[in-house]
């Protein structure tokens, strides 16, 4: 007790009491530091390591996305870590690899990956790092480089030659988040992509979408990542059921201003209605407004930040729809990995601020010079939160060579989780595009 009392003398000096504040400053700060801007592991292992093996096989068969859920699944070992891939189908077929969007897993793409596969063709998925069975990736920037990197891991792990230009290569879907990364696939192995087809595609998004002080909080790191991850967190929690309830009023207000005008033909050539099959495909958009006005005013309608653009993949269904429908199970799906996946909050941060979702003209203008006509196609929902089909006309057609070159449509009635609510249409309107499709020697640049 002496020896404490000797070290703290009676009068602290001036320079004793500002060495201690700074200390104590200082200590605090690094606590806090550690606290708020946490360090992440090089691989943030997935639920098939933490999670699964605890459940019983009864618990596991009640997971809306169970590790069986599609055939042919295949624990992928990478330097990122481990990837879930699936592949399934005939051998014989076309060889189409999808990637998913941003807050899902691969679970969106069921339909039409099934549905392609009884069609013939072989299908391969994945689960993008940090979401569904795959580990997260901890320590590098969920950016086009990571993601291109992780679609080259899965296709080499398939026992079936993929990326062979000689053979014609195989065709490449993304959808949303996938969309973006794609594009950067195509533009970087041009000769390996026998045909393109981007659904709802990220990558040309306009800033103003998100909102100057949306991208600000996530982008410039000011904000502490543990308070963002929060944030993200609640959000993802509520998916944007105020995103869908915007329809119907933006549909009401273009009513009033007479703005309800058909985006798209039918593949039977009637204006503007499903054909005779359900099925609708876009040829000519409806003439714009000269002074902007309508396409400032359906911006205002769209989603404002990146959270909501990214929930609008699991936008909920009407209360009246079976508790199975897929977009139900994509819901809940999405919940239990906000729980059970540590990776996923930290994946889907790093995403909205590293991802190719906006300003990716470069990618996007070398895959229109490297790419022959009638070999890209492009889907978009009229309705879509996310992706204004106007704003990609003006600005992503003319990179990718104009319609002369693409397939470009618009399903109306259609909103951002257009691959499971339209699968149907979408998977008819490939039959089309591979019908029309040159021959593999024309396709490969």
């Amino acid at each position: 007790m002496d020896l404490i009392t000797n070290l703290w003398p009676e009068r602290p000096s001036h320079s004793f009491v500002v060495l201690t504040t700074v200390a104590a400053t200082f200590a605090i700060f690094i606590t806090l530091r550690r606290y708020l801007y946490p360090r992440h592991p090089r691989i943030i292992p997935g639920p098939l390591k933490t999670v699964i093996p605890n459940l019983t096989k009864d618990e596991v068969a009640k997971l809306d996305y169970t590790p069986d859920y599609f055939p042919g699944a295949r624990d992928v070992q990478t330097p990122y870590g481990s990837m879930r891939v699936y592949e399934f189908g005939p051998t014989t077929g076309r060889k189409i690899l999808f990637i998913h969007g941003i807050s899902t897993s691969c679970q969106t793409l069921t339909k039409l990956a099934y549905g392609l596969a009884a069609r013939g063709h072989r299908v391969m998925l994945f689960d993008l790092f940090g979401r569904g069975f795959s580990d997260g990736v901890g320590d590098l920037p969920h950016d086009a480089r990571l993601y291109v990197s992780q679609a080259l891991c899965a296709l080499a792990s398939s026992p079936l030659s993929w990326m062979d230009g000689s053979t014609g290569g195989f065709d490449l879907a993304g959808y949303s988040l996938g969309g973006g990364v794609a594009v950067h696939f195509a533009a970087s192995f041009p000769a390996t992509v026998r045909s393109l087809i981007l659904l709802a595609p990220a990558g040309m998004i306009r800033k103003e979408s998100f909102g100057a002080v949306t991208r600000f909080v996530f982008t410039a790191g000011l904000v502490p990542e543990r308070v963002l991850a929060a944030l993200t967190r609640w959000k993802l929690q509520k998916p944007i059921a105020s995103a869908a309830a915007k329809r119907p009023r933006q549909q009401q207000q273009q009513q009033k201003e007479g703005e309800t005008k058909p985006l798209l033909t039918a593949a039977n050539g009637a204006e503007g209605q499903e054909g005779s099959h359900g099925r609708a495909v876009g040829s000519e958009k409806a003439q714009r407004e000269s002074n902007g006005t309508k396409h400032q005013h359906q911006h205002q309608h769209r989603a404002s930040n990146p959270v909501s653009m990214a929930t609008s993949e699991i936008q909920p269904p009407q209360a009246q729809e079976s508790a199975d429908r897929l977009e139900r199970r994509v819901m809940r799906y999405v919940r239990w990995m906000l729980t059970n996946h540590a990776g996923f909050v930290p994946a889907f941060m790093s995403t909205i601020r590293e991802a190719p979702l906006m300003g990716q003209d470069d990618a996007w203008s070398r895959v229109g010079t490297s790419r022959r006509a009638g070999t890209t196609c492009v889907i978009l929902g009229q309705d879509d939160e996310i992706i204004d089909p106007e704003a990609y006309e003006e600005d992503a057609l003319p990179l990718l060579g104009g319609r002369s070159q693409v397939r470009w449509r618009v399903f109306p009635a259609a909103s951002h989780d257009f691959p499971m609510t339209h699968a149907e249409e979408t998977l008819e309107e490939l039959d089309a595009f591979w019908a029309e499709f040159p021959t593999a020697e024309e396709s490969i640049a």
